[in-house]
């Protein structure tokens, strides 16, 4: 039987850009997310863009300017013969308390829902532990903690808003994450 798996990554401090939310054509991709990207497209592993992106809720710009900058940002990792199977977001301002945004996992029971995932075969990987490793530590997939980003702050300074919950690896970078989540899935099927 095939597990279908996946991996979610978080935008900003993850694949690009400061850690904090930003403008969506401000964002750049880090110099290593086109190829660690196209690594798991090449292992045919399907990757998932799972973020928040509550300045549309605040109003900072619109739904329709996000989306443009979503699609700038997969233009230039087509440059790099590399893709997003799909792209997962919340818009909600934070005080609608909606169930998409991050901690919480309403997004990745869509995408469980619309690819047929199976979670607990999964990855997330994120600079975050208050929202990305504790909507992880929910849906019981495995969990990256990258260093980019707002990563150190996370393994440091903002330990307390996530104890209890280790990630599986913590990475340099979403390159180093990509190694590890490649060598994983190798030991899972020399074990099976």
């Amino acid at each position: 039987m095939t597990v279908l798996r996946a991996v979610f990554l978080d935008r900003d401090g993850t694949i690009g850009g400061t850690g904090g939310g930003m403008h969506p054509f401000e964002f750049q991709l880090y110099d290593f997310a086109p190829v660690a990207i196209k690594t798991l497209n090449d292992l045919g592993i399907k990757v998932f863009l799972f973020t928040n992106q509550t300045r549309v809720g605040r109003g900072f710009f619109t739904e329709k300017v996000l989306l443009k900058g979503f699609k700038l940002m997969e233009e230039e990792l087509a440059r790099h013969d590399a893709f997003l199977d799909g792209i997962y977001y919340c818009p909600h301002n934070p005080e609608e308390g909606c169930t998409c945004q991050k901690p919480n996992i309403g997004l990745l029971l869509q995408a469980k829902e619309e690819h047929g995932l199976n979670l607990e075969a999964c990855y997330i990987v994120g600079d975050t532990g208050g929202s990305d490793m504790l909507a992880a530590s929910k849906a019981g997939t495995k969990m990256v903690l990258v260093r980019t980003g707002w990563g150190e702050g996370s393994l440091t300074k903002y330990r307390s808003h996530w104890l209890g919950i280790d990630p599986d690896y913590v990475a340099k970078d979403l390159l180093e994450a990509v190694e590890w989540i490649s060598l994983d899935i190798q030991n899972q099927h020399s074990v099976s």
